[in-house]
């Protein structure tokens, strides 16, 4: 049997965590999830986001491409909560975009981004959790997490842009978006079915596939 290598992608509140764990079960695929709370300069990067985000994505970059290198070396098939790309694309982007890193310190870290993401192999796919800022914002309340209760509605809004523009131009895998607005995986068992569905016929290359 094959083994396949998938990444979650979506914004804050899209149900990445949710998903890959629902897929580990149903396809009984290894999951891994995303972890921050390891990151020495969270603290200072909270207290002062000019002095110490540089430094702040420098770690989670280099921890998620350890991350993905191991996930490569699995010898079966895993599912991951949040891709590499994302840190890069995303995160470190809308920080630059808000004046929270330098131009100089932005582009050395685009350098070191574009030469490992090149050289590391991509996952077989990318599941991108497509959700309006309505969604998001409902899916963050009901979690209840407190260091989320202060994400206000023009920050989403900020990186589901930057998350379609990153879709649009990305091309080392295939990726597979889903409408997460109206496909309900979490109550719903015949839209994680679908999801499942359209998951394995895009790996298998059966054809191109879209949602309904």
């Amino acid at each position: 049997m094959k083994k396949w290598f998938i990444a979650i992608a979506g914004n804050i509140g899209a149900g990445k965590s949710t998903l890959t764990q629902m897929l580990s079960d149903r396809l009984q695929w290894e999951p891994f999830f995303e972890a921050v709370g390891d990151n020495p300069y969270l603290a200072d990067f909270y207290q002062d986001m000019e002095r110490w985000s540089f430094h702040s994505q420098v770690f989670f970059l280099s921890r998620r491409l350890r991350h993905h290198y191991q996930l490569l070396q699995r010898p079966n098939s895993v599912v991951q909560d949040r891709s590499v790309y994302e840190d890069a694309e995303i995160f470190a982007c809308n920080l630059y975009r808000q004046g929270a890193i330098s131009a100089r310190d932005y582009q050395s870290y685009q350098e070191l981004y574009n030469v490992l993401s090149v050289l590391l192999p991509p996952p077989d796919l990318v599941v991108y959790l497509r959700a309006s800022v309505s969604t998001l914002r409902n899916r963050i309340a009901c979690r209840g997490r407190d260091f989320e209760r202060d994400i206000t509605p023009e920050y989403l809004e900020q990186l589901n842009g930057l998350y379609e523009e990153w879709v649009e131009r990305f091309d080392l895998c295939p990726v597979l978006t889903v409408p997460s607005d109206r496909l309900d995986f979490v109550t719903n068992f015949h839209h994680l079915d679908l999801i499942v569905e359209r998951i394995m016929e895009r790996l298998t290359g059966r054809e191109e596939v879209v949602f309904p």
